[in-house]
């Protein structure tokens, strides 16, 4: 087991990475009462609750399954967890434990987040995508037909538990996904990490154990380190939503759960490598380089055809980042120099907007 602290101070906590760690006493020293409710989904469920709920023996332990899919993840079904929590009658200190991916995790953040005015929480990440991003850094919350994790609140867990042998039950399109998150890093971060992901993205759709836990320890550290210098995004976590402005708004337009959150990204990614190429940050070389990266990962890097420059700039005006109007845009300034910034004509986004299947290919 590796281990990764996300230092905030008297709010910080572990990341625990490693295989068979279900199956290991690790979550009761991060449970603070006597009360556990899990919020796990049909499918994480029958393949991972009853292991671990060994974890919790001496506890009052209850549990709410939910629905799977990003189309669930709403006000509805958070008001479901308050009621499971209220109808057992779960006080102050009771823990909750998310047992899934990136919609369980954020579903129950937020009603950790908002219950009793907050309560603990724990993250039981089960997909890649939530593994190496989601799980970590206390972003809670769900969507609104009108726009993407538009509802929330940052919420920091107590602990997070990464195994990896649960992605051996992962289907191959959510690896993909969970794929898009690990290649954002390396492409904002560390072009050592980028330049490895390159020769090994084969062993990591192999599901090989070390390349995994190897991209998911990187993939945290680097998170870990961000949001210990800007926890609530009003800098540099920023740089964490590239290819997130173009991907919520296909998530948006497509409907939750038609694209999965990392399809839209592996998208949205390659549409903010071509507006910083045409921006003249990188060349073309990079641009082939970004694509054929998101490729061998499996991932889509072309948007809807439907979707309009229009429909797409009205669905990225009532994105997060903009501020007093103003469209900000996660960047490259180079391959491994992610920005924020807001500094781009708008001729040269249409020309994103409107590549179709030109997009990488610059005149």
């Amino acid at each position: 087991m590796q281990t990764l602290t996300v230092d905030l101070g008297d709010r910080s906590y572990p990341i625990q990475i490693g295989q068979g760690l279900l199956s290991q006493p690790l979550l009761a020293p991060y449970i603070k009462g006597r009360q556990v409710m899990v919020v796990s989904n049909e499918t994480v469920a029958p393949l991972y609750l009853d292991q671990l709920k060994q974890q919790l023996d001496g506890f009052q332990v209850d549990a709410l399954i939910l629905p799977d899919g990003e189309q669930f993840k709403d006000l509805s079904h958070v008001n479901s967890i308050f009621d499971a929590l209220l109808e057992k009658r779960h006080n102050r200190t009771t823990t909750l434990i998310a047992l899934g991916g990136g919609v369980v995790g954020d579903m129950t953040g937020f009603a950790a987040a908002c219950y009793q005015r907050g309560v603990a929480f724990i993250q039981v990440p089960t997909t890649l995508l939530s593994q190496v991003d989601s799980s970590v850094g206390g972003k809670t919350g769900v969507n609104h037909p009108l726009g993407k994790n538009m509802i929330g609140a940052f919420h920091q867990p107590q602990l997070v538990v990464a195994d990896t042998d649960v992605l051996s039950t992962l289907p191959e399109r959510e690896l993909s996904a969970g794929l898009a998150e690990v290649i954002k890093y390396g492409l904002i971060h560390d072009l050592a990490f980028l330049k490895w992901l390159e020769d090994n993205m084969e062993r990591l759709r192999a599901r090989e154990p070390e390349a995994l836990a190897y991209a998911i320890y990187r993939s945290c550290e680097i998170k870990a380190e961000i949001v210990a210098q800007d926890e609530r995004e009003s800098g540099v976590r920023a740089l964490l939503n590239l290819g997130h402005t173009f991907g919520h708004a296909i998530e948006t337009d497509r409907g939750y759960g038609d694209w999965l959150h990392g399809e839209a990204v592996g998208a949205g990614t390659l549409m903010a490598a071509d507006l910083s190429a045409r921006l003249g940050w990188l060349s073309q070389q990079d641009l082939d380089r970004v694509r054929r990266l998101l490729e061998v990962a499996g991932l889509p890097v072309k948007p809807p055809m439907e979707m309009t420059p229009e429909r797409f700039k009205s669905l990225m005006a009532v994105d997060k980042k903009v501020l007093d109007g103003q469209l900000r845009l996660v960047l490259l300034k180079a391959l491994g120099q992610g920005v924020v910034t807001s500094d781009f004509p708008t001729e040269q986004l249409d020309a994103t907007l409107s590549a179709g299947d030109q997009l990488g290919q610059l005149a």
